[in-house]
């Protein structure tokens, strides 16, 4: 990824930037090189090692993400090429990035698809450093692990890649082999991808604005190239050409295989997809009622368009923003509107997408099945209960065993979500509204990218270390993070 940098880099003419991937590639080849020859001979990984792998992974991959931000800043701090570098001046946008965490904070915003930023003026940014966070966020929206598999592992690949793959929060298949289901993942998704491009274009968006924003937005990451959002262009056509892109990210790829295959009844007849289109529908509906009582915007069209461009944007986890949520201390949107906003980012889209999330899948497990289970009380004893979700008829064990999984992980959820909070109360200003703090703290887990006005390079560090953890426990739906956080406490005999 940073090689195919260099060469975006060099057409746009920045020069002074190609040592700088370079360098970052050298250090990050490097540092695999040294892992693969140590661990040549490992045995394939179980669920618990894989988890740990995949935990961590993601860890390293975020810090080694943030070398080029870093490099490039002090590249340009330094300036130490000739005049046909094309060395700009320092910014105060681009200097932010002179600080590891800042430069950090941005690479684990990119590949988890969160969107949080710290640069304030993003038109001041290299466009080499537009590129780069583009780049991480679309393969972060599919996954780091997903890309390895389809790299390095050929056709028919054992059941460590697998193992693997279920570890980044997948299950899907699309063909027995899951190198193939990979494959076919990644042909969707370069699909969606040119096709979103085309339709920005045709909306009126400028070439390298709808490839950056074509790239971030079908893999629901939220990065722009203006501090303005999508909200730059000032464009009701142009926002309502962004809402099927982000409702697509939020589809799972199974389903676009079939869609893509003829079966276009999967666009109602799948559970998931169904709930999709349902859900942003109401809670579009729900959030523009509750900005037309505020009577914040000027037309009913303006209203609409706002509700359902802020909640499908919210829910599909993509953070593209047309409007003011609130600025830090000061409120543009009401208590109603921001908390309805948050239950959107809570649920997400569906699983096998791009999003992250609680997924809707989870929430109509939850929901169903504890119906279902207050319902077993009234059953006699020797009643055989099945739980229906979808064309899915799950038997009792199977029942209990998905609804104890969604449990364990809402309740982890809602736990590192209380800690994220607590922890920026504790920090900030006692100025900041507790829903604004709600707001960005469930942003950030839920890999949205959407902020009240805290979120920024100004926020305290322990706020940012927090929104990074946030963001990489959200991407990995807590359970590795959890697996990866017990076996360090095992090895350390912290269990005595």
């Amino acid at each position: 990824m940073m090689v195919v940098s260099v060469v975006v880099a060099a057409v746009n003419g920045e020069f002074y930037a190609i040592p700088a991937f370079l360098a970052s590639a050298v250090l990050t080849a490097g540092i695999g090189t040294l892992f693969t020859r140590r661990y040549r001979d490992a045995d394939p990984p179980k669920k618990r090692e894989a988890m740990v792998t995949a935990a961590t992974a993601w860890g390293v991959t975020g810090i080694l993400g943030g070398l080029p931000f870093l490099f490039i800043a002090w590249t340009i701090q330094v300036d130490p090429y000739p005049v046909w570098a094309n060395t700009p001046p320092m910014d105060g946008t681009t200097a932010v990035f002179l600080h590891p965490l800042d430069a950090l904070f941005e690479s684990m915003s990119g590949f988890t698809g969160t969107g949080l930023t710290v640069a304030t003026v993003e038109e001041q940014l290299p466009r080499s450093l537009h590129w780069w966070r583009s780049l991480i966020e679309w393969v972060g929206g599919v996954g780091v692990i997903v890309l390895t598999v389809a790299i390095l592992r050929r056709s028919g690949g054992g059941g460590g890649s697998y193992t693997l793959y279920e570890s980044e929060a997948r299950s899907e298949k699309i063909h027995p082999s899951i190198v193939t289901t990979v494959q076919e993942i990644w042909k969707i998704f370069v699909g969606l991808t040119l096709g979103s491009i085309l339709l920005f274009l045709l909306a009126g968006m400028p070439l390298w604005d709808a490839i950056n924003h074509g790239m971030t937005g079908i893999a629901t990451g939220g990065f722009s190239v203006h501090a303005d959002s999508i909200g730059h262009y000032d464009s009701p056509l142009i926002e309502y050409a962004v809402v099927p892109v982000m409702v697509a990210g939020s589809i799972a790829f199974p389903i676009h295989y079939l869609i893509f295959n003829g079966e276009v009844r999967n666009f109602y007849a799948d559970l998931q997809t169904r709930w999709v289109f349902l859900w942003f529908g109401v809670g579009s509906l729900a959030l523009t009622g509750l900005l037309l009582a505020d009577g914040q915007y000027a037309t009913i069209e303006e209203t609409f368009r706002t509700g359902l461009f802020q909640f499908v944007s919210a829910t599909s986890n993509t953070g593209f923003g047309t409007a003011t949520v609130g600025a830090g201390t000061e409120k543009a949107w009401d208590t109603s509107a921001t908390l309805l906003t948050c239950l959107g980012m809570l649920t997400g889209g569906a699983a096998g997408s791009t999003v992250s999330g609680l997924k809707l899948i989870r929430v109509v497990t939850l929901v169903r099945g504890t119906a279902w289970q207050v319902r077993d009380v009234f059953q006699p004893r020797s009643a055989v209960r099945y739980l229906q979700l979808g064309d899915r008829r799950l038997s009792e064990q199977q029942a209990q065993r998905e609804y104890t999984e969604a449990t364990v992980v809402f309740v982890l959820w809602l736990l590192f979500l209380a800690i994220g909070v607590g922890v920026l109360l504790r920090v900030l200003s006692p100025a900041y509204p507790l829903e604004y703090v709600i707001f960005d703290v469930m942003s950030a887990q839920s890999n949205v990218g959407l902020d009240s006005g805290i979120t920024g390079a100004d926020m305290p560090r322990a706020a940012k270390g927090m929104l990074i953890l946030n963001m990489w426990v959200g991407r990995l739906e807590i359970i590795p993070v959890a697996v990866l956080l017990g076996a360090v406490f095992q090895r350390l005999n912290l269990y005595r």
